[in-house]
Formats: C-alpha cells, sequence, structure tokens
C-alpha cells in the first residue's frame, strides 16, 4: 500500500502524475491565494498562539519547556497529517481527473517557487535604483538585518536565501509529496513553518525558545535532510558544477546540517563567495556577486524547480502503476 494506492487498477489514475506539474502551473498563473485562505498562513497563526503558550518568558527557565514544546508539536502535526489524509482520501474515492486537480490545488499552497523567484529577482531590479531600495526589498525576504549590506552583500544574501528556499518551498515539499501524498507535503510544510518560528537558541519577541524550540528544529533538520541534498545536487546539475568534492566540506561551514548544501552548490556554480559576517562564509575565495549571477542564480534555480517537477511526476506515475 502507497499514498496512491486508491488508483490502482485503472490507466486513467495516471493523470495523478500530472499532480506536481498542475500545481507548479497554479502557482505560476494564481500566485499565492489569499492570507485567509492560505494553510500555510493558518499553521503560522496556530503555532504564534500556542508559542507563547509553550515557550517560558525570558529569564524564567522552566524544566519541561522541551517537552511541552515537543507535545505541542506533536500534537499539531497530528493534526495537521490527519486532515490532509482525510481530504486525500475523500479526494481519491472522486473521478481521475478530477481527483488530479483537486490534489494539485490543495498541493499548490505547500509550495512557494514563483513568489520566491520573483521577489529574488526584484532585488536585482531594486538594486539597478539604489542599494537602500535593495535593501528594503531584500527586507522582504530575510531576518536579518540589512541597514548597513552593500550592493553586494544585498546580493550574496538573496542568492542564499534563493538556494534555501528552492528546497524549503519546492523540493522539499515535492519529496514529500511523493512519498507520502498530500499529508506528507502538509508535514513538511508545517515542520518548516514551526522552524521559523520556533526553531530559536535565545530569546524572541520575549519568550526564551532554547529548549522549547528544540523538537521543532530537530524535526525540520530530519524531514529536510535528503530534500537538501537533492537539492544542492540538481543546483549542481543544472550549473554544470565541476568543483564537487568541495560540495561536502563547503556546506560543512554552516550552523544549518541542511541549509548549507543548496547554497554551497549556489556559491559553487556562481563561482562567487557567500555568507553571514560572523556566522559562516562559502567559497570564500570566491569574488563578490555581480548583477548578473543573481540573475544567473535565478535561472539555475528555474532548471531545479522544472527538474525537480519532472522528477515528481514520473516518480508518482511509478508509484501509481506498482500499486
Amino acid at each position: 500500500m502507497t499514498a496512491w494506492s486508491g488508483g490502482a487498477g485503472s490507466a486513467e489514475w495516471a493523470l495523478l502524475a500530472c499532480v506536481p506539474a498542475l500545481a507548479l502551473a497554479i502557482d505560476r498563473v494564481l500566485g499565492e491565494p489569499p492570507l485567509g485562505w492560505h494553510p500555510v498562513a493558518w499553521m503560522g497563526r496556530w503555532l504564534a498562539w500556542l508559542g507563547v503558550r509553550v515557550a517560558p518568558p525570558a529569564g524564567q527557565e522552566r524544566a519541561h519547556a522541551f517537552g511541552r514544546g515537543a507535545l505541542a508539536w506533536c500534537a499539531s502535526a497530528g493534526v495537521v497529517v490527519l486532515v490532509a489524509w482525510a481530504l486525500q482520501r475523500w479526494i481519491l474515492a472522486q473521478p481521475a481527473f478530477l481527483a488530479a486537480l483537486a490534489l494539485a490545488l490543495l498541493l499548490k499552497p505547500l509550495l512557494a517557487w514563483a513568489m520566491l523567484h520573483d521577489e529574488v529577482l526584484g532585488v536585482e531590479r531594486a538594486l539597478l535604483d539604489s542599494t537602500e531600495a535593495g535593501r528594503l526589498q531584500l527586507a522582504r525576504l530575510v531576518s536579518r538585518d540589512v541597514a548597513t549590506l552593500d550592493g553586494g552583500q544585498v546580493r550574496e544574501s538573496a542568492i542564499e536565501t534563493l538556494a534555501e528556499n528552492l528546497n524549503d518551498s519546492l523540493v522539499a515539499p515535492l519529496f514529500w509529496f511523493v512519498l507520502l501524498g498530500l499529508p506528507g507535503a502538509a508535514l513538511f510544510r508545517f515542520a518548516n513553518t514551526a522552524d521559523a518560528m520556533w526553531g530559536y537558541r535565545g530569546v524572541r519577541a520575549g519568550r526564551d525558545w532554547r529548549r522549547a524550540g528544540t523538537w521543532a528544529a530537530r524535526a525540520d533538520d530530519v524531514l529536510a535532510w535528503l530534500p537538501a541534498r537533492l537539492t544542492a545536487l540538481l543546483i549542481g546539475l543544472a550549473g554544470r558544477l565541476r568543483g564537487w568534492s568541495r560540495l561536502p566540506s563547503e556546506a560543512g561551514r554552516t550552523p544549518s546540517p541542511n541549509g548549507g548544501w543548496p547554497m554551497a552548490a549556489m556559491g559553487l556554480v556562481l563561482g562567487v563567495r557567500l555568507g553571514k559576517p560572523g556566522v559562516y562564509g562559502l567559497n570564500a575565495a570566491g569574488r563578490a556577486p555581480e548583477g548578473a549571477d543573481l540573475v544567473r542564480a535565478c535561472a539555475v534555480a528555474s532548471h531545479v524547480a522544472l527538474a525537480a517537477t519532472v522528477l515528481a511526476c514520473a516518480a508518482v506515475l511509478a508509484a501509481v502503476v506498482l500499486s
């Protein structure tokens, strides 16, 4: 039994293989749904409400903060998976054409490729006006302080964001969709959102996340581990990387066990240095990024998005045929 067993025995159920491609097409044509209808936004609002009840106030260490955070994460993730499973089960009971379209419409909000691509490319367009305009555009994408960044550093941050979120916003959700269907993609997006909101190593917004957010951070690390390396592989292939032997050591320079892989691959492909001052540096011998590098990074990422979607379609087709 697999996530796609509902279509076994009928050739028309091969239409399910079109779901990743349909979702990406919807993503490009329609963009992001309104926040009121966006499941990731729902997850974020729930995590924000729950977070102040999980993490202790700064300076008030609680012995059970880790357990509270882990239990809250598991219970919430269980609800997300159960709802997604029930929806998919009902959808797969419908005619194949309607099932494929419905799954694509539900998968789309769990992907955010078009917005990521356009926002990152918008950084270069803004830099053509002024460095300050570039900083303002970058601030829409990153949480770091951008006030003192020069043009090259703005491009560095934009390229890093593009590479890392290429995994988080596209490759990883597709990977888990192939393995577990809609529940898998929903689980990853929940884990990734929880990591962004809870996975801090210190105090944020008056709450101490050192223990309360540990489970959320580690869960995201586990779920993103293989997809991050797959993303790096696809970036290397799309960009015709020659220094493959350098990739593992460069990727290991970041605190994250996963984020360094796609970022290092993109830096090596472009021949540019990337990094966060005082935290890490990737491809330190590379040159500072120029405008053409950011444009090329978007082109490489677009090729990866296409390749990942084709691979996901092929994998779903194989699962349907073999189920």
